[in-house]
Parts: C-alpha cells; structure tokens; sequence
C-alpha cells in the first residue's frame, strides 16, 4: 500500500472529504495499522469544532479504532508485538511517561495524554500509526465493529462501574440509554447490580429490561427521578452517561448514604448541585475519564465472557461525513461505525 484513503475535515465544522496520502512508516516504539472499523464518538466534535488547542487542520478524527498491525516500527516487537496482530486504539492513544501522574502509574490522566485525532491522525482511515502503549489486544470472539467502540466508549462505562463504591447486590442506575448508557446497563447487570436504567419516554422501558435493567424509570414522567430512586432503596451509585447536566444533577438526591455519582456524559454546562446535598448524607461526585489500553482489554475480555456487545451501525468509510451528522443530530441512537472492508 503506497497510499492510502483518509476522511478528513480542512476546516473547523466542515464536511468530511476523502483524501488520499503517502503511507506512513511507523517509528521507533510505534506500529502501523491496517484499520478495520472505527466507532464515531460525539468527542470527536470537540476536535473536528476546534473546541480543544492545538487542533491542526486537515484533521482526521477517531479514537474507537479496530485494526490489524501491519507493520512494526523499532522496539515494537520486543513490546510484544506481531504483524497481524487484531488491536484497538481507544481514546487512551499513549502517554508521555514522564508527568507527575504518569510516574505515580496513573496514565488515564496523562498531562500530555495523546488522544487519536488531536495528537496524532486517526482512524477515520484506512491505516494509521499508534504507539505500541496504546495498543489491546482483541480477544477472540469479537468483531472489528464490535472491538472499536470498546476503547473508549465500552472501557469508560465498565470502569466507571468497576471502579465505583458499589458492591453486588447494591442498587445502580444508569442515567442515558445512548452509545454509553446501553452498555452501561449490560455491565451493570453483570457485574451482579440491582440495575435501574433511566430515560426519557416510556418507549424505552422494554429496551432496557432487554439489556438487563431491573428497573426503568422514566425521567418525563412528572414523578422526580431522585424521589423514584429512593422508593428503592436509594441508589449506591449512579453512573450518568448522558450529557446534560440537569438529567445528571436530578439523581443527586436520588443517592443513598454515602452515594457516589460517576459522570462521564460530557456537558459544558454547570450541573446544579448543591452542597448541603452533599454533606448530609456524606455523597460524592467525581468524573470519570476513559482507560488506558489495559483497562480497554480487560473491557473485552470481560465483553466476551458476558456476551456484552455493542449496538452499532456500521457505514463505509465513504459515508464518513453522513455517518457523523447523523451521529450528532442523535438520530444515531447507539455507535455509527466507520469500515474500511
């Protein structure tokens, strides 16, 4: 392959164009992937809207990525890597190694963190070059659709929830049923919590008991979220995947003693809490970003052992700049995913 195809934005908010490119060579540390299929994220706008600094126009977003390696840069295989390895490419795309946080071994929050498609091209393309500290390994049993919206999407839920206060048995909702509330009920169940799924509409109730919700509460309902919540006990945590900042600070009253709630619905939007609400009954609330490439591997493993998947539409490549409006008017209702096949 002497070149290659990218879908790539010139401009701050313009239309995805192809383009094609000279290979690129990995260097030392780095491989090159053959990309299979990249989810499209709605952090992908903060980049393609220049709403982050430093972004570098043309630009090729994508940090959802599914691929093969196909070739290795110095080092690479000493690292443990192989040409035709399947891996994934997450919002996790390689640390600096050197900041305060990466010595104390917290590389999530690397303050140079270098996030696909803002430090480096990515996977809206047929092949890409990563660091090798980026890289998981796909497990058997997952597809490339499947495996890309893992790295950032299926690896901020799980380890919002495996990481949260909540033990087995204990009750937690799940605020959102979109491209992250979906798989945040799947893992909820799974990991053994009395799951209660949250939405807008009654037309939602049956899709989430089909997830693994024990409960469905209907945010438009007239009867408060928080009052619905404690009618059940109260929940231990709350995990708000949705991106509105009114929906997520409606369940702090919601938590029971010594609840938590996990944002990872991004909003830019003040959440009205107040700290009366906290004191009192000793809550918290923390933001949870990603994981780095560990975490997005045990994510999978933990996919595949549970049957967790998922629900995406996929679109080639060509359809790149449909794909994306789509997935920004929210007529995506779950994960548009870009494939080169």
């Amino acid at each position: 392959m002497n070149t290659y195809r990218v879908a790539q934005v010139t401009t701050a908010n313009g239309s995805f164009e192809l383009a094609e490119r000279d290979t690129p060579r990995p260097g030392p540390g780095h491989v090159r992937l053959d990309v299979d299929a990249c989810g499209i994220c709605h952090s992908d706008d903060l980049f393609v809207s220049a709403g982050v600094p430093g972004i570098r126009f043309p630009l090729v977003p994508g940090h959802e990525v599914a691929g093969r390696i196909a070739e290795l840069g110095d080092g690479a295989e000493s690292d443990g890597w192989n040409v035709g390895d399947r891996v994934t490419v997450g919002w996790f795309g390689g640390s600096c190694r050197h900041c305060t946080p990466c010595r104390q071994g917290d590389f999530i929050v690397c303050d140079n963190l270098k996030i696909p498609g803002w430090a480096y091209d990515g996977g809206f393309a047929e092949t890409m070059v990563a660091p090798t500290d980026a890289l998981a390994r796909i497990p058997d049993g997952l597809s490339a659709t499947d495996a890309g919206p893992m790295a950032c999407a299926g690896v901020t839920t799980y380890n919002g929830l495996r990481r949260s206060s909540a033990l087995p048995g204990e009750v937690v909702a799940v605020v959102g049923l979109g491209g992250l509330g979906h798989l945040g009920v799947q893992y909820a169940a799974a990991m053994g919590f009395e799951t209660v799924a949250i939405a807008r509409g009654t037309d939602k109730a049956d899709f989430a008991k089909q997830l693994g919700a024990h409960h469905y509460i209907d945010s438009t309902s007239g009867t408060p979220v928080a009052e619905s919540l404690q009618s059940l006990g109260g929940a231990k945590a709350v995990l708000a995947t949705a991106g509105n900042s009114d929906a997520i600070a409606a369940t702090v009253d919601g938590l029971r003693h010594r609840g938590e709630l996990v944002v990872i619905g991004a909003s830019p939007d003040p959440m009205g809490i107040s700290p009366l609400q906290l004191i009192l009954r000793g809550r918290t609330v923390r933001g949870h970003p990603s994981g780095t490439a560990q975490d997005v591997r045990e994510t999978m493993e933990f996919s595949v052992l549970h049957g967790i998947r998922p629900i995406v539409e996929a679109v080639p490549l060509n359809e790149a700049d449909a794909a994306y409006r789509k997935m920004l008017s929210g007529a995506a209702r779950f994960r548009m995913v870009l494939t080169t096949g």
